[in-house]
């Protein structure tokens, strides 16, 4: 009889919400994380990015990060400026995103800081960001890559694989192997037909899975993207109107630029302005070109949507943009109009009836996102409300994670020898619990929604 492990798994985040991606692992005198992501949304939340971390981050050995979206990698910069000396292994895709993202993310605090200051409308007399662009570049010198399905020896006979997850360029499933127990995390799982990226890699054997839940309680409306487009940007330009589009500057931002490139060049659309407002987005197009092998649209489509918009790539350039007129189309991030340029943006032109607003992803409680999706005729932004009268369209066809059905056929691929336990995280409450009674009745397997902070015992099911 096998000695049973004390590896002991605590979720330090996507427990009870759909942000902040944050697992620990302690197993044979050696801490891997998994993950280390930002809380978004309600002030709550986002509250536990400034708070002390948990464990002292000096005491993480190892850290293995599923993909670059800063729900998940978002915190790695403020981890390794108070102590985190381990190596963050993630693979190639995931990496050259990370070095824009982090960046991104550390610049715009540190402007959102100063403006904040400028403005007088923090809290604070003197806000500082979380993290800097400085920051940021020192937590990308541990970053080291794998290729998909390599095996990762984390010391202590610890090993991790990397499995591809669709969703993101470079997203991956992580496979680990502790002490004889095997642990496999989801990361966030692409779509079966997603228009950009390869479907994901069916689940394998585990014995503990933890497995993302963000559409647990939806199925994904069988709606052509093109089909739900393309009406709402003829409407909109007939009246000389804007269309913002927040989108998430990667993976989001191409998926709907192919979609906008295809119906121009079917004529099913009028041939208006089309700007992408998003240097780091300008950028993560580049990589969809570099990482062709990950997804399915053709070199010849890489370039018509990569031609099809004004690069905005300087301050004043965003600027000049609020002061033309429609009918044009506004991509710029961020998907859950969380900061950044998009907000200028709607300061101009959400005032306006004749304008629209199309918001193409999942949007987190408490975020200026779902305040719209909820109805809200105003914005709290930069200190004051802003009115909300243009258009508010949801598209329904866009989102770049698996809905109820498609985790479950995930799921299928480990129905002879199932997982012991089945942890369903990062969703919000309603997501999590559909989805743990889906697996119930469905498949009949063991399943829990975790507690935030909760520590469970991985020994005891292998």
């Amino acid at each position: 009889m096998k000695e049973e492990s004390n590896a002991t798994l605590r979720f330090l985040g996507a427990a009870g919400t759909v942000t902040g991606s944050r697992y620990l692992i302690d197993a044979s005198g050696q801490r891997i994380m998994v993950d280390c992501g930002l809380f978004q949304g309600y002030k709550q939340l986002r509250e536990r990015n400034r708070a002390d971390f948990p464990v002292p981050p000096n005491s993480i050995d190892t850290l293995l990060l599923t993909h670059a979206h800063l729900d998940h990698s978002g915190y790695i910069p403020a981890l390794v400026r108070n102590g985190f000396r381990g190596k963050v292994h993630c693979t190639p895709a995931t990496k050259d995103l990370c070095g824009l993202l982090l960046l991104d993310s550390g610049h715009l605090q540190e402007e959102e800081a100063r403006y904040a200051k400028k403005k007088g409308y923090s809290r604070h007399a003197d806000p500082t960001p979380l993290y800097t662009v400085e920051d940021a570049e020192a937590a990308l010198k541990h970053f080291v890559t794998h290729e998909y399905g390599e095996e990762v020896d984390l010391g202590n006979g610890h090993t991790a694989r990397f499995d591809p997850a669709g969703h993101l360029l470079g997203a991956a499933q992580i496979n680990l192997k502790l002490d004889g127990t095997v642990v496999h995390f989801s990361g966030d799982l692409g779509r079966t037909h997603d228009p950009l990226m390869n479907p994901p890699q069916p689940l394998r054997h585990a014995d503990v899975l933890v497995c993302e839940s963000t559409y647990g309680n939806r199925t994904h409306a069988k709606v052509d993207a093109e089909a739900e487009l393309a009406p709402v940007i003829r409407r909109v330009a007939a009246r000389g109107g804007v269309i913002l589009i927040p989108a998430f500057a990667v993976g989001r931002s191409q998926g709907v630029m192919l979609h906008i490139a295809r119906l121009r060049q079917r004529g099913e659309i009028p041939r208006v302005p089309v700007f992408l407002n998003s240097p780091m987005a300008i950028k993560a197009t580049d990589l969809y070109h570099q990482y062709h092998a990950e997804h399915h649209v053709s070199a010849a489509e890489c370039e018509a949507m990569y031609e099809l918009a004004t690069m905005v790539r300087t301050v004043d350039e965003s600027k000049a943009l609020n002061l033309q007129h429609g009918p044009m189309i506004i991509l710029s991030a961020s998907g859950m109009l969380s900061g950044g340029r998009i907000l200028h943006h709607l300061e101009a032109f959400a005032p306006d009836h004749r304008n629209a607003i199309l918001l193409s992803g999942y949007q987190a409680g408490g975020t200026r996102g779902a305040s719209l999706v909820a109805g809200a005729d105003s914005l709290r932004m930069f200190g004051r409300e802003i009115p909300v009268r243009a258009e508010v369209v949801t598209l329904g066809s866009f989102s770049g994670h698996a809905d109820a059905n498609e985790i479950l056929t995930w799921m299928d691929g480990a129905r002879e020898k199932p997982p012991s336990i089945t942890y369903i995280t990062h969703g919000e409450p309603d997501a999590s619990d559909a989805l743990r009674t889906r697996i119930e009745d469905d498949l009949g397997w063991n399943v829990r929604v975790p507690e935030y902070l909760e520590q469970v015992n991985l020994g005891a099911h292998r």
